[in-house]
């Protein structure tokens, strides 16, 4: 049992880091809103999603990076995603998340504006990035097309890069 559980964990980690698109190849992403955007990301790198809490500001880091929070024992800087994606920083509302997710050496907090859903999504249905809007450099992992409407979705390593 425990050998099938972890075969199972190991083909998810894949898709993540080696996406193989099959017809068949579902892929598990958690849906949110920022601004007046919908973003996904893999359900696999996240950690938790929480309520704000409390955060330190720390000095000369960049304008999006708020501080810093402990999350059981660990100290993980929080990033406004509004202000990373040069909008408009807005006040936390009912609906404000932190999304904490972890990529391969690099674990952050993300401010968003709320939550959508958890979505499940052909990886058939996943075109590449533009190479317009970055291509393989860029943010964006690809453009989910679903019944009503696009998604967009970010590439986790990019969002955790360290740049400050």
């Amino acid at each position: 049992m425990a050998d099938k559980l972890n075969q199972i964990l190991q083909k998810q980690q894949q898709q993540i880091h080696e996406p193989d698109h099959t017809d068949d190849d579902i892929i598990q992403l958690v849906g949110f809103i920022i601004g007046d955007e919908e973003y996904a990301i893999p359900i696999l790198n996240i950690v938790e999603i929480i309520k704000p809490i409390e955060f330190t500001r720390v000095p000369s880091v960049p304008e999006y990076v708020l501080g810093v929070f402990n999350i059981r024992g660990s100290v993980i800087p929080l990033i406004d995603l509004r202000r990373k994606f040069n909008l408009t920083p807005m006040n936390n509302t009912g609906d404000t998340r932190y999304i904490v997710m972890k990529g391969e050496h690099n674990t952050a907090g993300f401010v968003i504006d709320r939550l959508t859903e958890a979505i499940r999504i052909k990886s058939n249905r996943i075109d590449p990035a533009p190479d317009s809007i970055g291509g393989d450099k860029g943010m964006i992992y690809g453009i989910g097309k679903r019944e009503d409407s696009m998604l967009t979705i970010l590439k986790v390593e990019a969002l955790l890069k360290r740049d400050f």
